[in-house]
């Protein structure tokens, strides 16, 4: 019995060593590089301690980011999780339209965030692009609004990009979820004299409160990690209006060659979003829902 436990363990031992590999130990030199001044190409370098952190929090553009983050974090969730949920109710049935509409939803999930950028940048150009000349033929919005070029305006527009490509990814949460209620509650609610609305807030929802979970908790961590969309679209600009967490991070240890600045903000932000996640959980309660 002994000698068969050895053997399990052995075959935990590759994935393991790649965990550790390719994710641990990038992890703890990073950690490490938090708190010197390296600049990513001398060999030599000093200890900083916490001066890094203290200049990253101080940092305008820093600040900027974590704020851009939060507005593109908060229209993501609520649009995306408002618009998958949306989807999954009306194509719950396995109907041969309902799956072939499935299908195509979910298709922008699996092109690369770099495409999906690319084709968006068209279609938002000011002068060519597909969105200005649809408005202008239905006598909406003014011909050259420039979306992704004005500083009110660009966060947004890459948002609507990113509910676009990940919205069918998520409605396939929901309709997963949705086969997994019982339809015998359903019919008690009915009888019950319950209306639609009623069902969906007595029922639906709080059944849905798992997925839910996912769909939010994974949304959120997309939205702070959209760095190839908007490195792709705008670069984080203009003026800073699209720079978030990650292309500050990039711009950082790339533009400004200051590895040690851009590990604490890796670190930071990092923690910032362990504590979204945790507070997520808890705020959705979804261990308490029971089927």
């Amino acid at each position: 019995m002994s000698h068969n436990r050895s053997v399990l363990w052995l075959f935990l031992l590759p994935g393991t060593l790649l965990y550790l590999a390719l994710f641990m130990v990038p992890t703890l030199y990073g950690l490490f590089y938090s708190f010197t001044d390296w600049d990513g190409i001398s060999p030599s370098y000093q200890l900083v301690g916490l001066n890094n952190y203290a200049k990253t929090l101080h940092n305008i553009v820093f600040q900027k980011a974590l704020w851009n983050n939060t507005k593109f974090m908060l229209a993501v969730v609520i649009a995306q999780t408002v618009i998958s949920l949306a989807l999954a109710l009306l194509l719950v049935k396995n109907k041969k339209i309902n799956v072939f509409l499935r299908a195509l939803y979910f298709f922008p999930t699996i092109l690369s965030s770099v495409a999906v950028g690319l084709i968006w940048s068209f279609m938002y150009d000011p002068s060519l692009g597909l969105i200005n000349t649809l408005l202008k033929e239905i006598g909406l919005g003014a011909y050259g609004q420039n979306w992704i070029g004005g500083v009110k305006i660009a966060l947004y527009a890459i948002a609507g990009v990113q509910v676009w490509a990940h919205a069918g990814q998520m409605m396939i949460v929901f309709v997963a979820g949705l086969h997994a209620i019982p339809e015998e509650l359903y019919e008690a609610a009915r009888i019950d004299g319950g209306n639609r609305f009623q069902i969906f807030r007595k029922v639906t929802w709080p059944l849905l409160a798992p997925s839910a979970t996912i769909v939010i908790a994974y949304t959120t961590i997309q939205s702070f990690k959209a760095f190839d969309l908007i490195f792709t679209m705008t670069d984080g600009g203009p003026n800073y209006a699209t720079e978030i967490l990650t292309t500050y991070i990039y711009h950082t240890a790339f533009a400004n060659y200051s590895f040690g600045m851009a590990s604490a903000g890796s670190v930071l932000f990092l923690i910032l979003l362990s504590v979204l996640t945790i507070l997520q959980f808890k705020a959705l309660r979804a261990d308490r829902v029971s089927y």
